[in-house]
């Protein structure tokens, strides 16, 4: 990096995320995915002349917490813009403070299909929200289309955790089950922390269950893996992304094996990219398996995208780079996919359609494609 960027005064980027607790794999993850492409835009002389400031916070996936790290982040630290938010109901509570002070935030975790919509016009003049992960629409119609289609069960149980994330998603998989017809024998519910699911998984084996189905995070997964183990029941788990997680391969141990889920980067160096990617994150973060691999590669790209619209804006102003989202001129090559224009004033979704994301699989505890054909188009 030349001396006159080191001197130039840098462009604050809040990132945000839970570094701490059951939701942590996600949020460190994502926070080194997002300091490796920092640095490699540093490395390159930063943006606009300046050198790029993340300033990091951890909002413990509690919502209220989130809310207060966005004001911070905003009033006090006067960032320009934001990336990351992991938890759904975070998201939520929190993106509202970047929406009223036109700062463009681009969630890079939190799937609740919600989270780009609660500011659209015409309600809305502009939208200030964007986001780089696969959300729960296309999530629950994957998880419907492994379980019914690909697999053929017909009797299948939803499990889901009590918070927003949980019970959006529950809702979705519903939705998804609604088209092809089907209703599921069982809905349980459970709480964060909760280490028993005895009765849950008695009542969904008691309906018939030929599947579970499941929305929620590491840690309670893991319950509900061990608790299928203890009950001597053969049943298969596929759920949305959070069954990659590593507290929910590690506490699971075998019992884990086979569970599947949608991923949109599984720890594979199958392109040059890629490679370079997981070498740099390993180098980053002192660790060599990812916690969670999607959140590392959509926290990493989420930080190209906006480094792209800020310099295509020639600013940081707020609307400027909001607007230069929306219309992106360079294309940009990520880690999950290439992006060629992947916003629009109507559409803030990078990822929007299933063809961008695939299905993994725990085997030997670590998560891999499922599919060999998945495996074939990643090598293209």
């Amino acid at each position: 990096m030349c001396t006159s960027t080191l001197a130039a005064e840098p462009i604050r980027i809040g990132v945000s995320g839970p570094f701490t607790g059951g939701s942590s794999p996600m949020g460190l993850s994502m926070r080194d995915g997002i300091r490796v492409a920092a640095a490699e835009i540093n490395a390159a002389g930063g943006l606009l002349g300046r050198p790029i400031l993340l300033v990091e916070r951890n909002d413990e996936a509690r919502n209220e917490r989130g809310a207060k790290v966005a004001q911070e982040l905003i009033g006090k630290e006067k960032i320009v813009a934001g990336v990351g938010i992991v938890n759904t109901g975070v998201a939520l509570a929190s993106q509202r403070f970047y929406q009223e002070a036109r700062i463009p935030m681009i969630t890079a975790v939190a799937t609740g299909s919600i989270v780009t919509r609660q500011f659209l016009p015409p309600q809305h003049a502009d939208n200030f929200i964007f986001r780089v992960s696969a959300n729960d629409t296309i999530q629950a119609a994957m998880i419907v289309e492994e379980a019914i289609v690909r697999r053929k069960f017909r009797k299948v149980a939803i499990l889901a955790d009590s918070t927003n994330y949980g019970q959006l998603g529950r809702e979705d998989l519903e939705r998804a089950l609604d088209k092809m017809g089907i209703r599921p024998v069982a809905v349980g519910k459970f709480n964060i922390r909760d280490i028993d699911m005895t009765r849950q998984l008695l009542a969904a084996r008691k309906a018939g269950a030929e599947a579970l189905l499941t929305y929620g995070i590491g840690p309670e997964l893991a319950q509900i893996a061990n608790g299928v183990a203890r009950l001597g029941w053969q049943v298969p788990i596929i759920g949305s992304w959070p069954l990659s997680m590593s507290n929910f391969i590690d506490s699971a141990g075998p019992n884990g094996e086979g569970a599947r889920m949608p991923q949109t980067f599984v720890q594979e160096a199958d392109t040059p990219r890629r490679r370079a990617f997981i070498e740099a994150y390993q180098k980053i973060s002192r660790t060599q398996r990812m916690p969670s691999p999607s959140a590392a590669a959509q926290g990493y790209d989420a930080m190209m995208l906006l480094a792209a619209a800020i310099r295509q804006a020639g600013t940081t102003f707020g609307s400027r780079v909001r607007e230069a989202l929306e219309n992106l001129e360079e294309k940009v090559d990520g880690v999950v996919t290439t992006y060629d224009r992947p916003f629009s004033r109507d559409d803030h979704e990078a990822i929007d359609h299933p063809g961008q994301v695939t299905m993994g699989e725990v085997r030997g505890g670590r998560v891999v494609r499922a599919h060999e054909d998945s495996k074939r188009k990643a090598a293209k």
